[in-house]
């Protein structure tokens, strides 16, 4: 397939020349290959070409091979601006700030736990409160709000869910500082003050799984993965809070845009030079909400655990149950990289996009500084997902970045249409995969074929050398939004 303007780089890259739309700064890169590019949507191509119009933008505007048409900035999109003629872009970053992944280990094998998956999703189900305006089990008061804000996972931890361990295996230590709680709306407080320690809706899940191949034995072995081990895998982020967070610094930063004379190629795109004050703010208020997204899968992580051990009456011990890894996929940070042999302050963009630094990053903690940091890919509740590795290839060429999940390929409208008069968790069930959900439209939404194969989606970000391939996970039960 040739799509007209597009320049084909290689069997992974796709060129958006900078020729292709008037005002682009630079040109576009979309790691795709030649069977993932017959879903390529035009209006997401439209808003890799859009962002590369951005003041200050630093290399090319990118996107990962899960990309689609999100708001403003692509799903799977990276954007990396200058600190000083830059911008920063809720759109770069999304509704859903912080939404991430949550990779859990066991010591149990999947002939141990095979026939007690029903009960454990059950369990799973009673003890997580999801779907849409799920509310949880915790209560904060308006102290506590603002800790959690101010602190994220580590606040968790103090409280008595979980352990230091968690946080060293936890990006950015489960808390990114320079948050200011002062920045947040009343309506993102009431929004969020029920909602810490539940799932939420869409395609937010909780799943266990097993290792279904190994493709890199050292690797694996390091982080503590091997054949036919069950893991769980958690995916949600910082709810209505994190929504309303946007939502407010969206209408903020389309009045930057008039203030500054920002030229936009669509309004979607509002934004604010970085060293302006609603740049700031809108980064310290983020920063809040990533807090929250964190603390949230910290709390959520406990609830798994404490339904293996309730199920399996056993201790902590015998069942294993550690945390490999946390990462986020709707962020925007400062780093450190090198461009053009010069090592640069930058403000990094991912949305629907994955850190994946490598072997001897600084950030890194010590137990991942000789492998490189943990990339966790989920993908559709039916197939696979995945464990990979950061490589030093991917910090020069992505900026250490990498994809996030394996993308939709159907609208949730579309999805619902194509699933109306079949029963999706009886599909599920006769592929050995047991599933409960808030609702039968949310199961519809998420069925299978309304994403692309996440297979292929890795398959393009192991060949491009963004990250390695270490270990495939199978699903075998999942709750989900």
């Amino acid at each position: 397939m040739s799509i007209e303007g597009l320049h084909r780089i290689d069997s992974n890259r796709l060129e958006v020349p900078k020729g292709y739309k008037t005002g682009m700064r630079t040109n576009g890169i979309i790691y795709i290959n030649e069977v993932l590019e017959k879903a390529l949507e035009k209006d997401a191509i439209e808003q890799v070409a859009n962002v590369a119009t951005l003041p200050g933008i630093v290399g090319s505007s990118l996107a990962m091979p899960d990309i689609h048409t999100g708001y403003g900035f692509s799903i799977g999109g990276v954007a990396v601006f200058d600190l000083k003629e830059g911008i920063i872009s809720p759109g770069g970053v999304g509704y859903d700030i912080n939404c991430g992944v949550r990779l859990l280990r066991t010591n149990l094998a999947r002939e141990e736990v095979a026939s007690r998956i029903k009960e454990l999703i059950e369990g799973f189900y009673r003890d997580i409160p999801t779907g849409v305006g799920s509310k949880g089990k915790l209560r904060l008061n308006s102290d506590e709000h603002r800790k959690v804000l101010l602190k994220g996972a580590r606040w968790v931890v103090e409280q008595g869910y979980g352990g230091e361990e968690d946080l060293d295996h936890t990006e950015s230590g489960g808390c990114i500082e320079g948050a200011d709680p002062d920045l947040i709306s009343n309506k993102a407080y009431e929004r969020g003050r029920s909602q810490l320690g539940t799932l939420g809706s869409g395609n937010h899940f909780t799943e266990i799984q097993y290792v279904d191949e190994i493709y890199d034995e050292k690797i694996a072995t390091a982080l503590g993965l091997f054949k036919n081990q069950i893991t769980v895998m958690i995916h949600t982020g910082s709810r209505g809070f994190g929504h309303q967070v946007c939502t407010d610094f969206l209408e903020v930063m389309q009045r930057a845009v008039q203030k500054y004379n920002i030229n936009l190629p669509d309004r979607e795109l509002a934004c604010a030079p970085f060293e302006s004050p609603e740049a700031r703010d809108y980064l310290a208020a983020m920063r809040a909400a990533a807090n929250f997204a964190w603390a949230n899968r910290q709390f959520i992580m406990h609830w798994v655990k404490e339904s293996f051990m309730n199920i399996f009456k056993s201790g902590p011990k015998t069942i294993g149950m550690s945390l490999i890894y946390d990462v986020a996929h709707n962020i925007a940070k400062i780093e450190e990289h090198t461009v053009n042999g010069q090592k640069r302050k930058l403000v990094v963009h991912r949305k629907g996009a994955t850190r994946a630094f490598p072997p001897g990053h600084p950030e890194l903690p010590d137990v991942y500084k000789q492998i490189g940091q943990p990339v966790i890919i989920p993908g559709d509740m039916g197939r696979a997902s995945f464990v990979l590795i950061g490589t030093e290839r991917g910090m020069k060429e992505s900026f250490g970045s990498t994809c996030h999940g394996a993308g939709r390929l159907m609208s949730r409208h579309q999805a619902r249409k194509r699933a109306k008069g079949r029963a999706i968790w009886r599909e599920m069930e006769d592929m050995g995969i047991i599933v409960r959900s808030a609702g039968r439209e949310t199961l519809a939404e998420e069925m299978p074929e309304a994403y692309k194969d996440v297979s292929s989606v890795v398959e393009v970000v192991h060949n491009a050398g963004l990250s390695k391939k270490v270990a495939k996970l199978r699903p075998l039960g999942v709750i989900k939004g």
